[in-house]
């Protein structure tokens, strides 16, 4: 494996002088070089200086194919034309960063609330997902009274210090164990770790702790945990032991809103949480996010909403942003009318791009699991996962994923990173999700861009 990379590093680097020089650059006055973990890749990241539709360009003028496509918010692609024909005419206006509240912020929320098709819900906008989580277990607590939190092993909601503990997989703790320095150790010892997917332990979990905790955060699509959607018996469950025990169900829809069809994933599944948490596509690719909850809840809120449990839930500076909102309004405008088209393609193409990725790997005599499938009742998904199994895996728990006794992990996460840079395709966790802007083309492409990676494995390993 050592060998290997070495290699790749090597090609890598005739490949990207420019950025390599850029990078050195950005280390004397970055921690690591960058801002997010996830863009700081071995031995250096790419730096792009455009990107259009499902390519980005970098400055040494090398094109990749990018399935990252903005952390999975750009479903149009990068720098759609819609998107840019609602912001740009709010410059001229004068509007950007005003401060003030603003006609588009009570549109958007509407149309939210149309999409999920329930009543007595109310919205507050911020500007990260991890905002939205954190205010959302605030107000959880605050309703109920409660301080201990249920979420699920291998589950990403964002650097909240309610909530980072169980999202990267240790050797011999698995997903059970604390991810953070500077949490305080109470804060971890209220989040108690789930299964994903596993009623029985969800079960005893609630039977055991139920009438302790305050809300279960769960992502029905769960997104670093592997691309797998939760069963609908598991979400039926949740629901059921929430109402039972008085805790507050939080779906984390982040990554799945809008993603799957115009709605949340939620409205496939027929379930109703108590809250749910938006971002990415909501805003159009700019800084937003949302917490839509009943209204008993949201008043927690209010000054006067629960008394001495008020959640000082302030939104930010930069939330509302008025090109912001007419950003996600032309999204989801998009979207809602062109859905029985948008998302049957997305799901056409992920599939055939899944089935080629596994097909040539398999004819160099390598396996290769691709996650991301869908399912009966979300036939058309969009998303794929690479993965490399040192077993027999069916692939069906963050475990099986992460777990590097039973997937080959480096091989993923770095090793093959470099292998489709190399042949002009970016991802990340080995895979990633499509955009409409991704031509059949583009997707044979790809799978020729995984076979080369393919090719190249073989002689090494």
């Amino acid at each position: 494996m050592e060998k290997l990379f070495r290699y790749l590093e090597r090609e890598y680097r005739k490949k990207t002088a420019k950025s390599a020089a850029l990078f050195r650059r950005a280390s004397r006055v970055m921690v690591r070089g960058g801002s997010h973990s996830l863009r700081l890749w071995k031995p250096y990241p790419f730096f792009p200086v455009s990107a259009a539709g499902a390519e980005v360009s970098d400055v040494d003028g090398n094109r990749y194919l990018d399935y990252w496509q903005g952390h999975y918010a750009n479903i149009l692609g990068h720098n759609p034309e819609v998107i840019r024909r609602a912001v740009e005419p709010h410059f001229q206006h004068g509007t950007f960063h005003t401060g003030f509240e603003t006609l588009s912020q009570v549109e958007l929320a509407e149309r939210l609330l149309a999409s999920l098709g329930r009543r007595g819900l109310k919205v507050r906008f911020t500007t990260s997902g991890t905002l939205a989580s954190t205010y959302a277990v605030m107000l959880a607590m605050g309703y109920t009274g409660r301080q201990r939190v249920l979420k699920v092993g291998g589950g990403w909601h964002g650097a909240s210090p309610y909530l980072l503990k169980g999202v990267k997989f240790q050797p011999g703790a698995g997903f059970r164990a604390a991810d953070s320095a500077g949490v305080p150790p109470e804060f971890s010892r209220q989040v108690l770790i789930t299964r994903f997917n596993d009623c029985q332990h969800l079960s005893d979990v609630f039977q055991k702790h139920g009438r302790k905790l305050a809300a279960f955060i769960l992502e029905p699509f769960i997104g670093v945990g592997g691309f797998l959607f939760c069963s609908r018996q598991y979400l039926e469950l949740a629901r059921q032991l929430c109402d039972r025990y008085g805790v507050v169900l939080i779906f984390d829809e982040i990554i799945s809103g809008f993603r799957f069809c115009a709605s949340g994933l939620q409205k496939l599944y027929g379930l109703s949480p108590d809250i749910s948490l938006f971002g990415k596509l909501i805003g159009g690719g700019q800084a937003v996010a949302a917490v839509v909850g009943k209204a008993e809840i949201m008043e927690g809120c209010e000054p006067s909403g629960l008394k001495h449990r008020r959640v000082h839930f302030e939104g930010g500076t930069f939330s509302s942003h008025e090109e912001y909102m007419r950003a996600g309004l032309a999204m989801l405008d998009y979207l809602e009318k062109n859905q029985h088209r948008v998302y049957p393609y997305l799901g056409q193409q992920a599939e055939k791009l899944r089935r080629g990725i596994e097909r040539v790997f398999r004819e160099e005599g390598l396996e290769a699991v691709c996650t991301g499938d869908g399912h009966e009742l979300v036939p058309d998904s969009s998303f794929f996962m690479v993965n490399f199994p040192r077993k027999k895996i069916d692939y069906r728990q963050p475990e099986d994923l992460w777990n590097p006794e039973r997937s080959n992990v480096t091989l993923r996460e770095e090793v093959l990173k470099l292998a489709l840079l190399l042949n002009g395709v970016h991802v990340v966790h080995g895979g990633g999700c499509l955009s409409t802007a991704h031509t059949p083309e583009d997707v044979d492409r790809t799978i020729q861009a995984y076979a080369e990676a393919a090719r190249i494995f073989r002689r090494f390993l």
